[in-house]
């Protein structure tokens, strides 16, 4: 089975400052975000998230705020047709050093655990930050980075300027 692991906010939904998020009831999607999940799916890949949400363990929302946007998301999502195989989410604070924390692996350790078809070498990350990249370099697979600087010479880190552009690489 072929994955294409998505980070949540700033890729698929508008991500904010942290205190912000407090105040934030419904997810907005980001320019593309839809077309891009269909267009993946399309190819063959199911699609994961992987989201660090420190946010829940720093107090800056509850864990019902997380899974209220979160399945808010998700039905909109249904409703075009777009179906998420599973979030992987970690609530750690940054302090916590857990193994779940981007960029570690343990949330994509954790996907394989439970999906023991992945096929890790067809697969792929994409995300908006550093960490995004780091995880995707982290697990040995493809990654894409939405305007993230590429900082090193891995061959399977690619740069994109928007969600938009990812179609075209897969």
């Amino acid at each position: 089975m072929k994955v294409a692991f998505f980070d949540r906010d700033g890729t698929i939904i508008e991500d904010y400052p942290d205190a912000k998020w407090t105040f934030i009831d419904n997810p907005s999607f980001l320019e593309g975000a839809v077309e891009t999940l269909k267009t993946v799916i399309s190819k063959g890949y199911r699609v994961i998230i992987i989201t660090n949400q420190y946010l829940i363990n720093e107090e800056f929302i509850t864990l019902n705020q997380y899974n209220d946007i979160t399945n808010k998301m998700l039905h909109i999502l249904h409703n075009h047709g777009i179906e998420i195989l599973d979030i992987f989410y970690c609530p750690h604070s940054k302090k916590e050093e857990c193994r779940c924390f981007k960029p570690k692996t343990g949330m994509i350790d954790q996907a394989l655990k439970k999906y023991a078809a992945i096929n890790m070498a067809e697969s792929f990350m994409i995300g908006d930050s550093l960490v995004d990249v780091e995880l995707a370099a982290n697990a040995k697979i493809k990654g894409f980075g939405i305007g993230v600087e590429k900082t090193s010479e891995d061959e399977k880190i690619y740069q994109l300027t928007s969600i938009k552009d990812l179609p075209q690489h897969i």
